[in-house]
């Protein structure tokens, strides 16, 4: 599998999340396995466009980071595609990939994310700007949706087909509608008809399929089920970065490793701490009128992750607060020292669910989002201030 001219080592990609997949996350998972595809939280189309600053410094990437995959969320065509030329002029990425999968609320109701497949000339409108602006650079760009607004409205075939006749590299989808939300199961039997659509239209772009890969063993039973030609890594690698190693080997057809020792955990949370600190060292933040420097709020953000670390190991609901509340590198080394390093993985504890659970939701679109003649513009333009939500699986 390949992106533009960069050979995949396995057919993964990591699933932007935002809030999650920043430069430093990015590079602990880099570590773990290098040459498959970490895409960048997700970023507004109208920020790129107007220089914001808080999302010029979240399209951040290391100097070694190849390829630099950024994901762009946008529902007005012209201003995406300028966009998207902005961070192809400026030689940014080397990748783009378009988000139409996000199901929050506060981005459906604007006409964005997973809301803009209902409107299929407004898709194609918006694939294809993005296509045209950044095909002059050889960036290839690529699309992930979900499967319909609910059951009685899919759009998730209709979406495969116009990004493909546009000329995208690839579709991937999270089997999942907006209504589910992260609530059930995602139902990789929709990711099997996906495939078959794009087949039997003649077009031969890869499909991926995203959604309940916890452990790598899923991640062949989801190709082998589906005949989707690579996976999309979300939730799953919360609190994990090494999935990915798991997965690389078990595509080669290796022993995947077992279970990490909470050890072994410990030493990835301080390097990805550390690394956290790193990417903030340069921010001042105010939070609730309080001043807090690269370190607090490095560490602060960490907390969540520090969390994730820890489900499914033997640590104790008071280690647990503590990790909850540290704010400094100093504070997290003589927590970490006070655990148990040869604690092992409770049975099931890599299939405990991280990050987003909740659903089913009401799903949230503008006032005559469905009806509207105009459907190849946008409606309304998001703020820039607006904050993205996780959009992975």
């Amino acid at each position: 599998m390949k992106i533009g001219d960069h050979e995949l080592a396995a057919p993964v990609v990591l699933a932007p999340m935002a809030g999650v997949t920043n430069a430093a996350f990015r590079s602990i998972c880099r570590q773990h396995a290098p040459g498959l595809v970490y895409v960048n939280e997700m970023v507004m189309s109208a920020a790129i466009v107007h220089r914001n600053e808080k999302t010029m410094r979240m399209m951040s990437f290391a100097p070694d980071e190849n390829p630099r995959s950024l994901q762009i969320y946008g529902s007005d065509p012209a201003q995406l595609g300028q966009a998207v030329q902005l961070v192809c002029e400026e030689g940014l990425v080397d990748h783009v990939d378009l988000n139409f999968g996000c199901p929050a609320a506060k981005v459906t109701r604007k006409g964005g994310g997973a809301a803009v497949p209902a409107r299929p000339a407004l898709l194609r409108a918006i694939v294809r700007a993005a296509v045209q602006a950044a095909t002059p650079f050889g960036i290839p760009v690529t699309a992930k949706f979900r499967m319909g607004l609910d059951d009685s409205f899919r759009t998730d075939r209709d979406a495969a087909l116009i990004c493909a006749d546009e000329g995208v590299a690839w579709v991937a989808m999270h089997a999942r509608t907006v209504e589910q939300h992260y609530s059930g199961d995602a139902r990789w039997g929709a990711i099997t008809q996906l495939k078959e659509v794009v087949v039997d239209a003649g077009h031969n772009i890869p499909v991926l399929g995203n959604g309940d890969i916890w452990e790598a063993q899923d991640a062949i039973d989801m190709m082998t089920q589906t005949g989707c030609d690579g996976v999309v890594i979300g939730r799953g690698c919360l609190g994990r970065p090494w999935l990915f190693s798991d997965l690389v080997e078990a595509f080669a057809g290796r022993e995947v490793p077992t279970a990490r020792t909470l050890g072994e955990v410990a030493d990835v949370m301080l390097t990805h701490a550390r690394a956290l600190v790193d990417h903030y060292s340069s921010d001042v933040v105010m939070k609730r009128g309080k001043r807090l420097d690269g370190e607090n709020f490095a560490m602060r953000d960490f907390r969540k992750h520090a969390s994730w670390y820890l489900t499914g190991y033997p640590v104790g609901p008071e280690a647990r607060r503590r990790f909850s509340l540290v704010s400094t590198i100093t504070e997290l080394e003589e927590l970490l020292a006070s655990l148990d390093r040869s604690a092992q993985l409770v049975e099931g504890g890599a299939r405990i669910r991280r990050g987003h659970t909740n659903g089913p939701i009401k799903v949230a679109l503008p006032e005559g989002f469905l009806t509207a003649d105009n459907a190849d513009t946008d409606l309304t333009i998001p703020d820039d201030a607006q904050e993205m939500a996780v959009s992975g699986g």
